[in-house]
């Protein structure tokens, strides 16, 4: 499961640090130290989650791709957990149009989880960055996962839920985006499927309804993200 070639070196950003990620910096409990692969640059400030199910649909990826390749191509950076299904998808998404992304790792940056996405992990360090906060070589725990969480929504100004069953890990991104102070918006989808449930919950409790990207981008009209890319 070693992955991640050392022709760039990792590099360590402490909270200290000019160039830590300012998003992350003022969350309640931001890691002390990330290690990362690729570049982290200004214009990441302006960054949306998608985040979903690792059993997704052919739906949920079709819509989970799509939105990442939308948000993209405006100039926004896509943030994710590098997860099978809409994970994937959505990091797939926005390297096709060309964009930012971000994968945020429950495992240290020699320990690519799951193993099949390597060459992904690989692509993405080219075109935006691979992070975590646990050393190089820490293997993927279930405890990691909810802290992993935490920065992905820290990194970006929203979470966008795209297929989740109720105790979706998915979800656990969505309460931490809230408790961050992040919008939260979720993709409806067919009433009798499992994986419509979280983000249909996540609705009745008042998370923003995606049919496209403008319904991202008119909730968060007051940074003017109609202006960047």
């Amino acid at each position: 499961m070693k992955i991640l070639s050392n022709e760039n070196k990792f590099k360590t950003l402490r909270i200290t640090d000019k160039d830590y990620p300012a998003n992350l910096k003022h969350i309640y409990d931001p890691p002390a130290t990330v290690y990362l692969k690729g570049e982290l640059i200004l214009e990441d400030n302006i960054a949306i989650a998608i985040v979903g199910s690792r059993r997704a649909t052919p739906y949920g990826l079709k819509n989970a791709k799509s939105l990442a390749f939308e948000l993209a191509a405006r100039g926004i950076t896509v943030v994710s957990g590098l997860a099978r299904g809409i994970d994937s998808a959505a990091h797939r998404g926005a390297l096709e149009a060309k964009g930012r992304t971000i994968a945020v790792l429950g495992s240290g940056l020699n320990v690519i989880y799951p193993h099949e996405n390597e060459r992904l992990a690989e692509e993405i360090a080219k075109s935006g960055a691979v992070i975590s906060e646990f050393q190089q070589d820490v293997g993927p725990q279930r405890y990691h996962f909810p802290r992993r969480n935490r920065i992905i929504s820290g990194l970006s100004l929203g979470v966008v839920v795209v297929e989740a069953a109720q105790k979706s890990g998915a979800l656990i991104t969505a309460n931490c985006a809230l408790e961050q102070g992040r919008e939260v918006f979720a993709l409806p989808g067919k009433i009798d499927s499992w994986t419509s449930r979280g983000t249909h919950d996540l609705i009745k409790q008042g998370a923003k309804l995606v049919e496209s990207i403008e319904d991202i981008i008119e909730e968060l009209e007051p940074l003017n993200l109609q202006k960047k890319g």
